[in-house]
């Protein structure tokens, strides 16, 4: 077979999973100080006064690349001066993937604090499997430079107020 058959044959191939992740567990990272167990559940983060505005989409997924259905997420981060909500819920709540493992919050982009870059924690759960706590950031923060926890394996891909990022979990 010459080379340009070759060349062609390779091309029908389906390239799905050439660039993806699956096989590599979402790295951890700490869940921080400020972590409050019990928050509802909920898509939506926003109150309704909020000046920015964020979704995050994605998939849960396993290490073969499988979607997990009703996995459990949990979300929480500062607010819009860098402060956590400690004595309620505000910017935190749960929601449950859907049958395909995708899931969606509504949100706010989160200001730094005192050390830290702007981040999203979360807490992703296959069910009956262990528990992964992570933080997501965002791409092109300079704060990021200057955050010894930031990783840029864990940067959301962000396009304007959209984000997306897919978490690989023990399934």
């Amino acid at each position: 077979m010459k080379h340009r058959h070759l060349l062609g044959a390779a091309l029908l191939l389906p390239l799905e999973g050439l660039a993806q992740t699956c096989g590599v567990i979402t790295p951890r990272q700490t869940e921080g100080p400020f972590f409050t167990p019990n928050s509802p559940k909920r898509i939506s983060l926003l109150e309704g006064k909020e000046k920015s505005r964020l979704v995050v989409t994605g998939t849960v997924l396993s290490a073969q690349c499988k979607p997990v259905p009703n996995a459990l997420l949990d979300f929480w981060h500062s607010d819009e001066d860098g402060a956590y909500d400690n004595r309620g819920f505000r910017y935190r709540g749960h929601q449950h993937a859907d049958a395909q493992g995708r899931f969606r919050l509504e949100t706010i982009v989160p200001a730094e604090y005192p050390g830290r870059t702007r981040h999203i924690h979360v807490k992703v759960q296959a069910p009956g499997k262990r528990i992964l706590t992570t933080q997501l950031y965002f791409p092109g923060d300079p704060a990021n430079k200057r955050d010894g926890l930031y990783r840029q394996e864990l940067e959301m891909k962000q396009r304007g107020p959209e984000a997306s990022f897919d978490f690989v979990v023990d399934a």
